[in-house]
C-alpha cells in the first residue's frame, strides 16, 4: 500500500474506546491516512478520520438541528420503520433501504458531534450487521415478508441496501477503528465475487445496477488496507455490472431525453466513472462527467444546482421538482470526486447545493422537509402536479412523511458528510480546505506533528475566511486552498500580510514554515451576477448563493385524516402572501445589497436571511397561477409584453427561502 510516509501504521481517531484505556504518560496515536494503493491510480486528497473535524457557528447548529430533529430522534417518529421489527435489527419489519439510510446520516452526526447517546443508539444497527453474517459472508436481512402497508418487506436479498451499509460500516471503522469490519468486508467481498456471476447487480431491482458506484468505492477503500488482490477483480465485475455512465454521457442522449434516467440513481451514478478511473486512469472517464454535468445543466438545469427529475428527468422548466435524496445524494458524489481529482468545478458545484437546495427544503426542526423542490415555487399545497411521479399530491407539502419516506431517511447525511468533507490531508504532507464552513480540524502533518487549525467565517454569507494554526512547534507543510471559479481575484494574508492574489478555478499552496497562533485570510470577493435559464430567464447569483424573490408566507397545519399511514398525521401547506409574478429588467445592473449586523445563529430563514438584494422589477399581470404553480414562465424578452410599473424587489438567498421565484422573466425598461 502506498501511504504517506509521515504516518504511522496504526489507524485510530479521537473516539477508538481503547484511548479510555492510556495512561497519561502514553501519546495518542497517530492516524493513518491511506492514500491509494497501487496499482490505482494516486489521488491528491485524502479523508480524514470521522471526528477529526468539528463544526463551528452556523454549521454547527445545522448538526444540533439533526441532532434533535429527526436524525436524531427517527425511532421516535418513525417506528413502524425505525424500531426493533427492522430487518437490520433482525426483526419481520422493513427489510430494504430505510434502516440504513438512516444509520448512514446519524452515524457521522453522532460521531462528529461526539454524542455518546447517539453513539449509543447508532451501535445496535453496526453490532446485528457484523454479528449475524453468514458463513458464506453474506450479510443483512434474508426472509422476505407479506405485504404490510408503510413498510418494504421483500427484495431482502437486493445488492442495493447492502451498498448502503458498507458505507455505514466505513464510516464506522473510520471512526473506531474495529477491525470486525474489515473481517466482515474481507467475507462479503468474496461473497460478491463468487455470486455476482450468477445473481448480478440488476438480478432483484435496478436500483443496484444503476448504483454500483457506492459499492465500488467501499471495495477500493478496502483494498488500500488490505491489498487483498481479490478486490480488484471485484472491481472489474462490479464496474462492469454497472449501468455504463461513460458511455451514456459521452456516446447517447439520456441526458437530454425526458424519462430517460431516475433522478437520484443519476446524482449516485455521476461518481462511478471517476470512481472507475483509479484502476484504469484513463480520460475518457473525467471527460464522461465534465460532459455528463454540462448536458444536465443545459437540458435539465435549475437555478438551486439540481435539476428537473421528479422522479425521472423531466427537463429545466423551473416549476419541475427535484427530490431531496438527488440532493445528498449528489453532494456524496461531488465530495468522492473531489478527493480523488481535486477538481475546483466539483467543490463549487458541491457548495451550489449544500448553501441553496439543501437547507431550502428542509425545515429548521430538521423534521418536516419537502419530497421535491421548485426553483419558481409559489405554492407548498397538496395538490397533482405536472411531475412525472404524484404521491397523492403530497410532494411540495412540508412534513415527515410527505412525498415518500426515501428523503425521510436519506436526508440525513447531508450536512455530516459536508462537514467530514471541509478537510483533507494531501498527498505531500500538508493539509487542505477545499471547501468553506465555520469550523476546527485536528490533523498530523510533515514529521507526524499534530495541529490544529480554527476556520472562523460567516461564508458563504460573508467574503472573508480567517483559518488560526495551533501547533506546539514550527513545522512546515503545504496549506491547500481552493479559490472558487465565480471569484475574480482572491486574496490571501498571512499574518495581515498580502502573500499572494490568485484568480479563480484552481487550488493554490502556502509553503512555509508554521508557528502557533499564524493567521491565514482568504478574502473572496463577491460579485453579482446572472446565470441563463430556461425560455431565457435568469438568475440573480453573488459568490456561491442564489438569490431569489421574497416572497411573505401563510402557513398552514394540516392535520391528514385521509392517509396518514402513508403520508403522516400532519404537514404544513404554505401560499403566498405576498405578490410573486415579477420579471426583471433588461440591462438593469443596479442592486443594492444590504447586510444584517450578525449572522443568526440559524440563518437559513426568511426572518435570519444575513444577506438581502434590492432591485427595481415590474410585474406582469398575465402570469399567473397555473394548478397551484406559477404559469408557464414567460419568455426573454416577449415583444410588447404588457407589463406594470417599476417597483422595488427585495432578494434574499435561495436557502432562505421556501415560496420564490429564483428563474425570472425579463421585460424591457
Amino acid at each position: 500500500m502506498k501511504k504517506i510516509a509521515l504516518f504511522s501504521t496504526v489507524l485510530i481517531s479521537l473516539s477508538f474506546p481503547v484511548l479510555a484505556q492510556r495512561t497519561k504518560k502514553q501519546a495518542e496515536p497517530v492516524p493513518t491516512y491511506y492514500a491509494n494503493r497501487l496499482p490505482l491510480h494516486q489521488k491528491p486528497y485524502l479523508e480524514l478520520p470521522l471526528g477529526s473535524i468539528s463544526p463551528a457557528g452556523w454549521l454547527r447548529t445545522m448538526l444540533e438541528n439533526q441532532r434533535d430533529g429527526a436524525t436524531g430522534q427517527l425511532d421516535k417518529l418513525y417506528p413502524l420503520v425505525m424500531n426493533h421489527r427492522n430487518g437490520w435489527l433482525g426483526g419481520d419489519g422493513d427489510q430494504w433501504e430505510r434502516g440504513p439510510y438512516w444509520i448512514d446520516g446519524l452515524l457521522p452526526l453522532a460521531y462528529i458531534l461526539k454524542d455518546e447517546a447517539l453513539i449509543k443508539k447508532v451501535q445496535p444497527w453496526v453490532e446485528w450487521s457484523i454479528n449475524h453474517q453468514h458463513p458464506d459472508g453474506y450479510f443483512g436481512p434474508s426472509t422476505d415478508y407479506p405485504y404490510e402497508p408503510g413498510i418494504q418487506r421483500d427484495n431482502s436479498r437486493d445488492w442495493w441496501p447492502k451498498m448502503v451499509m458498507l458505507k455505514v460500516l466505513k464510516q464506522y471503522y473510520d471512526a473506531t477503528g474495529d477491525k470486525r469490519v474489515i473481517t466482515l468486508m474481507t467475507k462479503y467481498f468474496r461473497y460478491q465475487l463468487k455470486e455476482l456471476p450468477s445473481k448480478p447487480l440488476g438480478h432483484w431491482t435496478f436500483w443496484a445496477e444503476w448504483r454500483g458506484g457506492d459499492n465500488l468505492q467501499v471495495v477500493y477503500w478496502l483494498y488500500n488496507i488490505t491489498g487483498d488482490q481479490f478486490l480488484l477483480d471485484l472491481a472489474e465485475l462490479i464496474h462492469k455490472q454497472t449501468f455504463n455512465f461513460t458511455n451514456a454521457f459521452l456516446h447517447t442522449d439520456m441526458l437530454w431525453t425526458p424519462g430517460s434516467a431516475h433522478g437520484v440513481n443519476l446524482a449516485q451514478g455521476f461518481k462511478e466513472p471517476v470512481i472507475y478511473y483509479q484502476q484504469h486512469p484513463e480520460a475518457k472517464y473525467l471527460e464522461a462527467v465534465k460532459k455528463g454535468f454540462a448536458d444536465l445543466r443545459r437540458f435539465n438545469g435549475m437555478a438551486h444546482g439540481l435539476y428537473g427529475a421528479d422522479e425521472a428527468l423531466h427537463g429545466n422548466v423551473p416549476t419541475q421538482g427535484s427530490e431531496l435524496c438527488t440532493a445528498v445524494e449528489m453532494m456524496y458524489s461531488l465530495e468522492s470526486m473531489l478527493a480523488i481529482t481535486g477538481d475546483v468545478d466539483f467543490a463549487d458545484h458541491l457548495e451550489k447545493i449544500a448553501f441553496n437546495a439543501l437547507p431550502s427544503q428542509i425545515f429548521e426542526n430538521f423534521i418536516d422537509h419537502q419530497y421535491f423542490q421548485q426553483a419558481n415555487q409559489v405554492m407548498a399545497t397538496r395538490h397533482i402536479r405536472n411531475f412525472q411521479v404524484n404521491h397523492h399530491g403530497t410532494d411540495l407539502c412540508y412534513g415527515l412523511l410527505s412525498g415518500y419516506p426515501c428523503c425521510t431517511s436519506n436526508m440525513h447525511q447531508g450536512w455530516p458528510k459536508f462537514t467530514q468533507n471541509l478537510w483533507y490531508a494531501t498527498i505531500d504532507s500538508g493539509v487542505a480546505a477545499l471547501v468553506y464552513a465555520p469550523s476546527e480540524v485536528k490533523i498530523y502533518v510533515a514529521n507526524q506533528q499534530p495541529v490544529t487549525i480554527k476556520e472562523e467565517t460567516n461564508y458563504p454569507f460573508e467574503e472573508s475566511i480567517n483559518f488560526t494554526i495551533n501547533t506546539n512547534k514550527k513545522v512546515s507543510f503545504p496549506f491547500h486552498l481552493r479559490i472558487p471559479k465565480w471569484c475574480k481575484k482572491a486574496n490571501i494574508k498571512v499574518n495581515g500580510e498580502t502573500v499572494m492574489e490568485a484568480a479563480g478555478n484552481k487550488i493554490v499552496q502556502l509553503n512555509r514554515e508554521w508557528k502557533k497562533g499564524d493567521r491565514v485570510t482568504l478574502e473572496l470577493p463577491m460579485h453579482i451576477y446572472n446565470d441563463t435559464w430556461s425560455e431565457n430567464s435568469l438568475s440573480v447569483q453573488r459568490g456561491p448563493l442564489t438569490y431569489a424573490l421574497k416572497i411573505d408566507e401563510k402557513i398552514e397545519k394540516v392535520h391528514n385524516t385521509k392517509d396518514p399511514i402513508d403520508y403522516g398525521d400532519t404537514y404544513y401547506e404554505i401560499r403566498p402572501a405576498s405578490p410573486w409574478n415579477y420579471a426583471l429588467i433588461r440591462d438593469n445592473n443596479k442592486f443594492d445589497l444590504e447586510k444584517k449586523a450578525a449572522v443568526a445563529r440559524y440563518p437559513w430563514s426568511i426572518e435570519n436571511a444575513p444577506l438581502i438584494l434590492k432591485t427595481k422589477a415590474k410585474r406582469i399581470p398575465s402570469w399567473g397561477l397555473y394548478n397551484e404553480m406559477a404559469g408557464p414562465l414567460p419568455f426573454s424578452t416577449t415583444y410588447q409584453m404588457e407589463v406594470g410599473q417599476e417597483e422595488e424587489i427585495t432578494l434574499i438567498p435561495y436557502g432562505c427561502t421556501r415560496l420564490r421565484i429564483s428563474q425570472f422573466p425579463v421585460v424591457d425598461k
